[in-house]
């Protein structure tokens, strides 16, 4: 066994490989880009290396800097994670010829599988079923115009050298083919520099079943069965589970004979997965064979009770496979979802920022959670923005399923728009708790899954004045404990006055909204004035900042979280943010409207729409901001003048840097 790994990974990944090496007493070095200088991978590792940059090109897609660190640290090996050089055969080759081992299959084995059209000749030779389809040599577009005819419509374009989704177009009739091919191919030579193409039959209603498999240096191969992962966005997959709902034992057995019989080709050895298109009538093709390990394994080891990243340190250390494919059994049901700092109404763009509040459910024999950030890290646009993996198992897929509503409903992020609640959504469809799966499940349910944002609830805004008049008493208080004077009226805050009805009036901005609201004061609590009718309500804050509240006779626990005037909402599952309009506020919670506008998160400018010196007037577009896809405009608090102009187009900035100088008008 080695003595000392190097994860030429980070995030989440990072953080699994060495939670396994930690309990084989293997000594572990992280590596990082100046992005995750303070990460949690870096933190947790026994030792760090500095790459470079925080751009992946410059920094953890740099081999020769990654190797370096290796020689550096003493390192025996390298495991590479996934993403990044992981099935990068140069690496690997570079690897061995530095004389340190390469946690994953032969170069030869990643080589093969590396283009789409050469591993569908492999497979085809070794018996694995393929879709129908063209995946040869020539990319004239006549020929391969001619090539779809013959394949017949709806197809499919893909990429031959890559995946996620890139390069890829559905065509539905023979006049969009020519426009379609032109799209695939720049996409592909954009994202892959190569822009040859396959083609395949569309299958209208397939599922994304994938198999894990498992080989030896000494021959050996067998598969832990079958993962269904065919909940996807961008063609990019958001929720696994295994075992696939409706599989029976005889599907079961001949897709991993298949799966095996596709890693003998290629003489595989260590952790891979066969991608196979499951479709309604029991037919199953070959996709490709991912020659690394899998963002979720992890549903895997939870229904054989085995550490895959164990045994890839065993069979890269020239161990034998522990056990025969007899010995393996399915125990129970897990599903995976991945929590991505992603905003689902806006086509699951990525979301950036800080987390600035991040609690997840209790991790326990049903709940495991994989991560590879805290509290107060921030999603970078440099990365994938991946925040978590929320892994639920028990004894059957029902009771899985209840697990993982549960689950989703108690994680907590503020600071990111996050998918929380669209996979809530999708857990609680009556489609997916039937098993009634393919790869168009979101599209065919986009409505219910990514309904529009409504106006905050009344039980939303009772529990947003409740949190803030029950700040307000601690507050007050607190003032009146410091004070020469602790008794003095003067410090209450219970909205007393002679001779009337002693009340508070709060106003909240929803979305572009204004909302107010009348609290009056009574023995105990209060009686808010909503929108749906009155309402008493009391409560008490928790020593973790939890809310328990009573609203008319209901009592539930709330979470607000408060930066600024800036309220998140979260309660039963559901989260809605509000901004608190309170003319009595602390000056320092009040937003700035002069000196300085900040960038609100890391970005590149990519307009500037004023000049030093203008006069601008309230709302008037300052600035653009982009981020990982995503433009954010700056715009002028109130009205004033610009006194200076920190950036031009072109230019990186980091989140709180000062964008402009801004002189306020005077009222």
């Amino acid at each position: 066994m080695f003595d000392k790994i190097l994860i030429a990974n980070r995030g989440e990944i990072a953080c699994r490989i060495i939670r396994t090496a930690q309990c084989l007493g293997i000594g572990t070095v992280a590596v990082y880009s100046d992005a995750d200088a303070a990460a949690r991978h870096v933190a947790m590792a026994d030792e760090a290396y500095r790459l470079g940059p925080a751009a992946a090109g410059e920094s953890y897609l740099r081999a020769e800097l990654i190797l370096d660190a290796a020689r550096r640290s003493g390192a025996d090996a390298i495991h590479p994670g996934y993403g990044f050089l992981s099935e990068n055969a140069a690496f690997a080759e570079a690897c061995g010829a530095a004389g340190i081992s390469f946690i994953g299959p032969p170069v030869a084995a990643i080589t093969a599988m590396g283009s789409k059209s050469a591993a569908k000749k492999i497979m085809e030779q070794a018996g694995v079923p393929l879709v129908p389809g063209y995946h040869e040599e020539d990319q004239d577009d006549a020929r391969l115009a001619q090539e779809a005819e013959k394949t017949g419509y709806p197809l499919l374009i893909k990429a031959s050298a890559g995946g996620g989704g890139k390069g890829m177009r559905v065509v539905r009739a023979a006049e969009e083919f020519a426009a379609a091919l032109a799209a695939a191919k720049r996409e592909a030579a954009n994202a892959f520099g190569d822009d040859r193409v396959l083609l395949e039959r569309y299958l209208t209603k397939p599922r994304h079943v994938e198999i894990q498999v498992f080989g030896d240096s000494r021959g050996s191969v067998l598969h832990l069965f079958e993962r269904d992962c065919s909940i996807q966005r961008r063609h990019q997959k958001v929720l696994e589970e295994a075992p696939a709902p409706g599989m029976n034992p005889e599907l079961r057995e001949k897709m991993g004979q298949a799966a095996v019989a596709a890693a003998q080709a290629i003489g595989y050895t260590g952790a891979g997965t066969v991608e196979f298109l499951l479709d309604e009538d029991g037919s199953f093709y070959f996709m490709e064979m991912n020659t690394r390990l899998q963002v979720e394994h992890p549903v895997t080891e939870m229904i054989t009770g085995i550490d895959l990243v164990e045994w890839q340190l065993r069979v890269a250390a020239g161990e034998a496979l522990p056990c025969r494919q007899a010995d393996l059994a399915i125990s129970g049901h897990a599903f995976e979802a991945r929590i991505y700092a992603e905003d689902p109404n806006r086509d699951f763009l990525p979301s950036i920022g800080t987390l600035r509040h991040l609690r997840s459910p209790a991790e326990n024999v049903h709940v495991r959670i994989d991560t590879g950030v805290r509290q107060g890290d921030a999603v970078s646009m440099h990365y994938d923005p991946m925040i978590a993996k929320l892994i639920v198992w028990d004894t059957d897929r029902p009771a899985a399923l209840r697990r993982l509503r549960q689950a989703l409903a108690e994680y907590q992020v503020v600071g990111v728009t996050t998918n929380l609640s669209f996979l809530g959504a999708v857990a609680a469809h009556e489609a997916f708790a039937q098993g009634d799966l393919d790869t168009s499940f979101i599209e065919r349910y986009r409505d219910a899954l990514l309904p529009e944002a409504g106006p905050a609830s009344d039980q939303v805004l009772a529990l947003a004045c409740l949190d803030v008049l029950l700040r307000r008493g601690e507050e007050a208080r607190a003032q009146a404990c410091a004070s020469a004077d602790p008794y003095s009226p003067w410090h209450s805050a219970s909205g007393w006055r002679l001779n009337c009805d002693n009340h508070q009036l709060l106003t909240f901005m929803d979305a572009e909204d204004l909302v107010s609201l009348t609290a009056h004061f009574r023995t105990g609590g209060y009686l808010l004035d909503l929108p749906g009718g009155s309402l008493p309500v009391r409560g008490e804050l928790t020593s973790t900042g939890d809310l328990i509240a009573d609203l008319g006779g209901k009592r539930l626990r709330a979470t607000v979280v408060r930066h600024g005037m800036d309220l998140t909402i979260m309660a039963q599952g559901a989260v809605h943010r509000l901004v608190l309009q309170d003319p009595y506020a602390h000056a320092g919670e009040q937003e700035e409207v002069g000196g300085t506008l900040t960038a609100p998160m890391p970005g590149k400018v990519v307009a500037v729409m004023v000049e030093s010196g203008a006069q601008v007037k309230k709302g008037t577009p300052l600035m653009i901001l982009e981020a990982m896809k995503m433009e954010h405009t700056i715009s002028a608090p109130t009205d004033g003048r610009i006194a200076e102009l920190m950036f031009s187009v072109g230019a990186l900035v980091a989140e709180g840097s000062q964008l402009l100088a801004f002189d306020a008008e005077e009222v």
